[in-house]
């Protein structure tokens, strides 16, 4: 996503040996994303398999954050407490993304039709390995930082689409008009959408969360759906990434959670904009569903995969 990021060298190794990832004006590619697509390269292959798969997603990852993923996936924790931090992140982070990327998927692939539009794409992989997304044209959408970071990514690994056509539409949500990018960039608000907004909400503010759904009902046509990640409230959740945030030394300490949604008021709030909600479930729950790894119980508690239509 694209939210602020540190800079330079962060907990797990991924070094930032490349000026492109900063811009002039300061702002740095989303950090949680690299983190993110480290924990599906991770557990590629090696969790809920037949159900979860991302062999895209170790392609875009330089070979510094490549290393604490083989590490992770052979289950070596290195010495030292900076390493075994950045260990532990991305074995954390694999845990969560394997229920909330098969729920996802699984979403999608129910509901694939002309278009897709994934706010907040981070390094998302879907338009590169979701078949089902054939005839599907998919617009990615983030902040300018992130979006040449992934682009650059993509352009290294040689990887090619198999969505019919990916259009890349730059965009901070955080003060940018969301509805006149989409416009500019093609999309159609008569066609029926989905709307895929994963690892964002926590990132805004609730005014930013309600501007950003005004924004999207405005564009959306009879027939859509909206496939939703949030968090909901958390003391022990909110006091662990306080920790981090003061030790300075976390991949996501630069990039704090600003709004968090109890089930009722996200219901809600997606009501205020036309999105009736049909599924709304917690990583806890969807990870026993698959048999995956809970170790991190609260973080897969309050994480949840809302489906709504319109």
């Amino acid at each position: 996503m694209g939210e602020n990021g540190r800079s330079g060298q962060d907990a797990h190794g991924a070094r930032d040996a490349h000026g492109a990832q900063r811009e002039q004006h300061g702002r740095a590619a989303s950090r949680t994303a690299v983190l993110v697509c480290q924990g599906r390269a991770a557990a590629d292959g090696r969790a809920a398999v037949g159900r979860f798969a991302d062999p895209v997603a170790v392609r875009l990852l330089r070979d510094g954050e490549r290393a604490v993923v083989e590490q992770v996936r052979a289950g070596t924790p290195p010495q030292g407490w900076r390493e075994r931090t950045g260990y532990e992140s991305v074995r954390a982070c694999a845990e969560v993304a394997v229920p909330r990327t098969v729920a996802i998927d699984e979403a999608l692939r129910s509901r694939a039709g002309s278009q897709l539009v994934v706010l907040g794409a981070g390094l998302d992989t879907r338009a590169w390995r979701l078949a089902d997304l054939a005839r599907t044209d998919v617009w990615e959408v983030d902040h300018p930082a992130s979006q040449r970071d992934k682009r650059a990514r993509l352009a290294a690994a040689g990887a090619e689409p198999v969505a019919r056509s990916v259009h890349f539409t730059a965009v901070d949500l955080a003060v940018d008009d969301l509805a006149t990018a989409l416009a500019a960039a093609g999309h159609d608000p008569v066609a029926p959408t989905t709307w895929l907004w994963e690892g964002v909400v926590p990132y805004l503010t609730r005014a930013q969360v309600r501007a950003t759904l005004a924004a999207l009902a405005g564009r959306t046509a009879p027939g859509s759906a909206l496939v939703l990640n949030y968090q909901s409230p958390s003391a022990k959740a909110a006091a662990g990434r306080l920790l981090t945030r003061l030790l300075g030394d976390s991949v996501t300490a630069g990039e704090p959670w600003r709004s968090l949604w109890t089930p009722q008021r996200m219901a809600a709030l997606l009501a205020e904009h036309g999105f009736r909600v049909t599924a709304d479930d917690d990583l806890l729950t969807l990870a026993r569903a698959l048999d995956t790894p809970a170790r991190g119980r609260t973080s897969l508690r309050n994480g949840r995969v809302a489906v709504a239509g319109s």
